[in-house]
């Protein structure tokens, strides 16, 4: 039924890619990529194109005063021997260096190549768990972003291949090890000028920024699907390893779901949320546009902002009243599949693929596992996820 359909590329998308292929001859030549959006023969959009949902939701934010949705990821990622066993390479953790960091090089790589390809990465260093990396791109507007975190899994597949390795975006590759994220630091701007910051505000965030924080809390629930579309990305959402359960928010708490960061003073610009729920094997047109709609949702509506939790609330019991992240995908996308708000930034078409895509997922797993849902990595996640992501 989308046979017919037509890719147009966006001409403002070309890059050229980063490495050397060989003609029959072996002579070296250079490859240029382009990003296309997605269009029906009479020239209309095709509503199942994730980059015009973007966009669309992009225009939303316009129409409510604001002139752009800046966002910056922090991508995490394994290095693995193949994709067919999650073996670690190295013993390293958090900012290891040396013996126990010995793909520095292959980071650095990277973080050249997409520097080439005009795409600035701000950090790169050992993650926590053996064999995992993170590197974080420069914040950008959300549309350039969603296609650079497309392109940037691109590229880090492609440098580990070339050094031997294989790289998955995979949100929790190995038991009784913290999992890959995607942290997302975001912010509004209008005028040219952040609408997050303001001098005489808590934490220094305005009240915009508080209602966005607020919508954010409010439908998180709904838009868990989309930001961990897999029924993996729920084993890295529980309790001990650095990722949030708790539907909380705060300054220096890393265990919340938002956090504000601290900046340098005079760096206003700088002022942001961090969502930390994410993970990198969602789709991120589809993730930057739910987490936007539910924060503009949020200040459309005036949202009240609940206190902030600054108290790690890994070991809080959930008799305090503080509401938890859909714990598996099939609750999360139960949730999803009741929200107007989630409808009405996908599209209806969207809505009901994205539903029983899921559903399909969730189908396959319980065929295979049964019913049951723990933190445990089975076999089907192995074999369905980590050589496709």
């Amino acid at each position: 039924e989308e046979s017919d359909l037509i890719a147009f590329p966006d001409a403002k998308t070309f890059r050229i890619l980063p490495w050397d292929y060989r003609d029959w001859n072996g002579n070296p030549y250079r490859v240029g990529c382009m990003f296309c959006d997605i269009k029906n023969p009479d020239g209309s959009h095709s509503p199942g194109d994730t980059r015009y949902t973007l966009k669309r939701t992009l225009e939303k934010a316009e129409s409510q005063g604001f002139d752009s949705f800046m966002v910056g990821p922090e991508m995490e990622f394994f290095l693995f021997e193949s994709s067919k066993n999650p073996v670690p390479l190295d013993k390293g953790d958090y900012f290891s260096m040396g013996i126990g960091d010995p793909y520095e090089h292959l980071r650095k790589d990277i973080a050249l190549g997409l520097l080439k390809m005009g795409i600035v990465t701000e950090y790169g260093h050992h993650e926590v768990a053996p064999s995992q990396h993170e590197i974080d791109l420069r914040y950008a507007d959300a549309l350039e972003m969603a296609d650079i975190v497309m392109l940037f899994r691109y590229v880090v597949k492609e440098f580990a291949r070339m050094a031997g390795v294989y790289a998955t975006f995979m949100p929790k590759p190995i038991n009784g090890e913290n999992g890959n994220g995607m942290h997302v630091h975001q912010s509004l701007w209008k005028g040219g000028e952040n609408a997050f910051f303001d001098e005489k505000g808590e934490y220094l965030i305005s009240d915009i920024a508080r209602s966005y924080i607020a919508g954010l809390m409010v439908h998180v629930p709904e838009i868990t699907s989309v930001l961990n579309q897999w029924v993996n990305s729920f084993k890295r959402l529980v309790p001990g390893y650095e990722a949030p359960v708790y539907i909380v928010w705060g300054q220096k708490n890393r265990s919340a779901l938002v956090r504000i960061p601290e900046y340098k003073p005079g760096k206003e610009n700088a002022t942001r949320i961090e969502l930390r729920s994410p993970d990198p094997a969602c789709n991120p047109y589809l993730a930057f546009s739910v987490m936007l709609a539910a924060g503009l949702k949020g200040i459309e509506e005036e949202y009240e902002l609940q206190p902030p939790c600054e108290k790690n609330i890994y070991s809080i019991d959930e008799k305090e009243g503080i509401k938890t992240l859909p714990k598996n995908l099939s609750e999360a996308i139960e949730i999803t599949g009741k929200s107007d708000m989630v409808r009405k930034t996908l599209g209806d078409h969207l809505f009901k693929k994205f539903i029983a895509n899921k559903e399909a997922e969730i189908s396959g797993y319980r065929r295979e596992m049964g019913h049951k849902y723990d933190a445990t990595v089975s076999p089907f996640e192995i074999e369905h996820n980590l050589s496709r992501l």
